[in-house]
Order: C-alpha cells, then sequence, then structure tokens
C-alpha cells in the first residue's frame, strides 16, 4: 500500500510539473489576482466619485450648499451643468455617476417657509460609486433641510440649543463591529481572494483527474497506483493541495500582517481554514468528476460552480434575503464555509468552539467525493472520452 502511495505520488508530481500551465493555475494566477486586488483596493474605500451639479438657482445659498456638496469626501463636484439634459447625457457617457440639482428660487421659498425640492439623481449601474454618491447627495440634501429649518426658527425667536433639539431629538451613535474603518479592502480581499483560489483549485484538480480519461491513460494511472481508484486520487490531489495550501496560507501573512487586516484570533485558526478549503475545493471537484467523466463537461460545470460562489456564497448579499431556491445552493460551496469561518474566527473571534461545524462541512467534501470513486474507477478502467 505505501508502496503504490509512493508511486502515485511521484505521478502526481511529475503531472504536476509537466506543464507550464499548471504552475500558472497553481501559483501566477492567485498571486496576480491577489496583489491586484489588494492594490486596487488600498484606499480602503473609492472616495471623490465624480458629479455634477445643475444649479438653477445662481443664489448665495445655492453656492454654499454646492460648496458643501464639493467638501465631503464621497463626491467631487467634477463638472457644472446648465440643465437635466446635459447632466443626464454625461451619466451615459460614464462621465459622472450621478448629478444634483438646486431649482429656481431656491433660497426664496426655503427661506420664506414656502417649501422647496431638492432632487439628485445617482447612477446604480455601477453599484459601488453610485451608492456612494447617492449616500453623499443624500446627506448634502438632509443637512441642507436641517440648516434652512434651524434658521427659521431661530429666526422666529428660538434659542439655537432647543431648535437644534427639535430637528435631531435623537442623537444616534455608529459602532461597527468588527470593521470599524468601514475599509471595502478588509472585507473584499478575505472574500474573493480565497474564492479566486478555490476556483483555481477546482479547475485544475477536474482538469487533471478527467485528462486522464480523455488522453486514454488512466488505466496506466490505476495501475501504477496498485489498482487503488483512491489511491490514484490521492496521489493526484495530494502535491496540488501543498502547493494551493503554501500559496493560500502567505497570502493570508500578506494580508494579515503586511496590510494590517483584523485578526482577532490565532493565525492558525485560519490557516487551517485555508488548508480546509483547498481540500473542500478538491473533494467538490472530485464529486463532480465522479457524476460527470468527461473533460469538457466537467470543466463547464467546475467553471459555472466557482463563478457562482462570488455571489451565491453570500459574499456581499446575505443567504437569508437569497430566493430560498437560490440560496440553498450556498450551503454546498466551500468557499461559503471560509467565509463564515473568516467572520466568526478573524473578524469578531469568537470561541472557535462556536465555528466548530463550519471546519467539519469543508471536511465532508472530500467524504462525498469519495462515495463515488467506484464510477470513476469504471471510466478510468475502461476511458471513452466523448467529445
Amino acid at each position: 500500500m505505501l508502496k503504490a502511495l509512493r508511486q502515485a505520488l511521484g505521478y502526481g508530481w511529475r503531472y504536476l510539473c509537466s506543464r507550464k500551465i499548471y504552475f500558472v493555475c497553481c501559483t501566477v494566477v492567485p498571486m496576480l489576482f491577489a496583489f491586484f486586488f489588494i492594490d486596487l483596493m488600498k484606499e480602503g474605500l473609492p472616495l471623490k466619485v465624480p458629479v455634477s451639479v445643475v444649479d438653477l438657482d445662481r443664489s448665495s445659498l445655492s453656492r454654499r450648499v454646492v460648496r458643501n456638496l464639493g467638501s465631503t469626501e464621497l463626491i467631487d463636484v467634477a463638472h457644472s451643468d446648465e440643465n437635466f439634459n446635459q447632466a443626464l447625457d454625461r451619466v451615459r457617457k460614464g462621465e459622472t455617476f450621478g448629478f444634483f440639482i438646486i431649482p429656481r428660487d431656491f433660497q426664496r421659498n426655503a427661506i420664506s417657509g414656502q417649501g422647496t425640492t431638492i432632487t439628485y439623481y445617482s447612477d446604480l449601474t455601477v453599484f459601488v460609486p453610485g451608492s456612494l454618491a447617492y449616500k453623499g447627495f443624500k446627506t448634502v440634501a438632509v443637512t441642507t433641510a436641517g440648516g434652512v429649518v434651524q434658521t427659521t426658527l431661530t429666526t422666529a425667536g428660538v434659542n439655537e440649543q432647543v431648535a437644534g433639539t427639535l430637528l435631531q431629538p435623537v442623537v444616534i451613535g455608529e459602532q461597527p463591529v468588527g470593521n470599524p474603518w468601514l475599509n471595502y479592502s478588509i472585507y473584499l480581499c478575505n472574500s474573493f481572494i480565497p474564492g479566486v483560489i478555490a476556483l483555481m483549485v477546482m479547475l485544475l484538480a477536474c482538469y487533471t483527474i478527467c485528462d486522464e480519461i480523455k488522453k486514454g491513460t488512466s488505466p496506466e494511472w490505476i495501475r501504477i497506483s496498485g489498482g487503488s481508484v483512491l489511491v490514484a486520487v490521492v496521489g493526484k490531489l495530494l502535491p496540488q493541495t501543498l502547493v494551493f495550501s503554501a500559496i493560500g496560507v502567505f497570502l493570508q501573512a500578506v494580508m494579515y500582517r503586511f496590510c494590517g487586516f483584523p485578526l482577532h484570533c490565532s493565525p492558525w485558526n485560519m490557516v487551517f481554514a485555508m488548508i480546509l478549503l483547498v481540500i473542500g475545493s478538491q473533494g467538490l471537484a472530485l464529486t463532480i468528476c465522479c457524476v460527470i467523466p468527461n473533460l469538457r463537461l466537467s470543466l463547464s460545470m467546475t467553471s459555472l460552480v466557482g463563478i457562482l460562489s462570488f455571489s451565491i456564497a453570500a459574499y456581499s448579499f446575505p443567504v437569508q434575503s437569497m430566493y430560498g431556491a437560490i440560496g440553498i445552493f450556498s450551503y454546498i460551496l466551500p468557499a461559503r464555509y471560509y467565509f463564515l469561518i473568516y467572520a466568526d474566527q478573524a473578524l469578531n473571534g469568537i470561541p472557535l468552539y462556536y465555528s466548530r461545524l463550519y471546519y467539519i462541512a469543508l471536511l465532508i467534501f472530500p467524504l462525498v467525493g469519495m462515495a463515488g470513486l467506484p464510477r470513476l474507477k469504471k471510466h478510468c478502467l475502461n476511458p471513452v472520452y466523448v467529445p
């Protein structure tokens, strides 16, 4: 048994080193994506989203509103347009992500108490800058309305402190948990980088297994492994496990050590989670290979599952708010359980005991794959490639 395992491992290492593309998939792609994404999000939050302003009043109050708009950290008043159509054209061309309209007679109507309307539009086609533009617009609109009301009350003889209390009777104190800096990089890098690693793990595992059937070398592969398909699969995938795990742990060190991302648990908790993510992703790929022992179809299915992980694994949209028929698929994705471990351990620092089920879930994936090994062995011993 040990001799067969050594032979299978040697075969697996030689296969992994036989083509440069395997090395690229294991190391270059995850690291390039990680460093690109970390550099892209190094500011933590996109700031100074370009917008335009349509000031139809041209009064001292409207100019003050425009100055307040430009002084916020989220918005850059890049253009001053003459009318609605001109501002809308800029949004359609992609020059701005929204515009703010101050109506005619704004100052006169606001001071006289007749009431006026400030209108703002944000382009949510590009979600992040559109949302930031909306947030900046809303903040300025609310503070402007409050300022006008406070001025009106104080003019009518109400004490300034009393007027402020009437406008804001309850002061809200915000205490963001886990990410008090509201840093997008902390959240996104720890989600998408492991997601890319899981995707590459599944693609390479699926390819290297089904490629044996396509080329007709699978009987020799099983023979070298002592006739055991389990030994053959372990020998094939274990070298990939070691390489991907090393790359994953290295990228974790970059994020937690050099980028200063929060890590409120023992580093070994996240290292163990990364290793299990690699093993769980290989187990899912093995399951797909057992069900669909065809290179083209299994790669297509693996690619689909890996890509959908970025949305269904609930990185940016909670499972509880998904349609039930869609949200249920999040529980068959290894990336989902890694993300839950990250949220519990690295961000919240809760005791490891409460995350034990997520670690166990990652271990179930290879066990499910092993259940289909008899079917895989049958196709390996009688390889028939269907293009």
